[in-house]
């Protein structure tokens, strides 16, 4: 990996070079909500060259900075339902916070909006209910503080769970409402015809 440029700090090594082009484009997309790959080098302090190296076009770029944001959701999702749940609250209160705090960050944040932009939205909502993203779902649900099986869900229940929210969060992202609940709203209503089927 050629060092040269990078205002100076070159990166270690190309992972940590990677990191820096991606969150560079991130918080360029916090700022406009678009980018360049000419952009993010001369905010690096590198040729465009050195950015096509690791994503070879603009829209591979933004591709992969927004699956960064996925995974960095992830982590926040966890420690988010985690605190949350600090001061009390049940399996229902978890599953209305999932799907009200992944809402929010699709909506407001300008990498993952790239995930529900047109023309790629029927695609990112396809993708939520695969198994992978079930699986997925499945494993964040046993790291929340809730006792599933005192609640009443077995392996199989979770997986439904799972798929339910998943499908609950579809359809708020494909029609918000009009208008658009805040995130209040959201949550009461989620706790209103969501939450009650887990605490039977």
């Amino acid at each position: 990996m050629r060092t040269h440029g990078w205002s100076g700090m070159p990166p270690a090594d190309a992972s940590e070079a990677r990191a820096r082009i991606l969150r560079a484009t991130r918080e360029r997309l916090v700022v406009s909500g678009t980018t360049t790959t000419s952009e993010i080098a001369a905010l690096l302090g590198v040729t465009r060259q050195t950015v096509y190296r690791y994503f070879p076009t603009t829209e591979d770029l933004l591709n992969a900075a927004a699956v960064d944001a996925v995974g960095e959701l992830e982590d926040q999702l966890v420690k988010h339902v985690v605190n949350h749940l600090a001061d009390g609250g049940d399996a229902a209160d978890a599953a209305t916070e999932v799907v009200a705090y992944v809402y929010e960050h699709l909506r407001d944040d300008p990498a993952l909006k790239r995930l529900i932009a047109p023309g790629r939205i029927s695609s990112t909502l396809a993708g939520l209910t695969k198994p992978s993203s079930i699986d997925l779902g499945g494993r964040l649900l046993a790291s929340f503080p809730v006792d599933w099986d005192q609640a009443g869900l077995d392996d199989e229940d979770r997986r439904g769970l799972v798929e339910h929210l998943l499908r609950t969060l579809q359809s708020f992202v494909l029609d918000p409402g009009d208008p658009a609940r805040t995130g209040d709203e959201l949550r009461a209503h989620l706790q209103r015809w969501i939450a009650p089927a887990l605490r039977r």
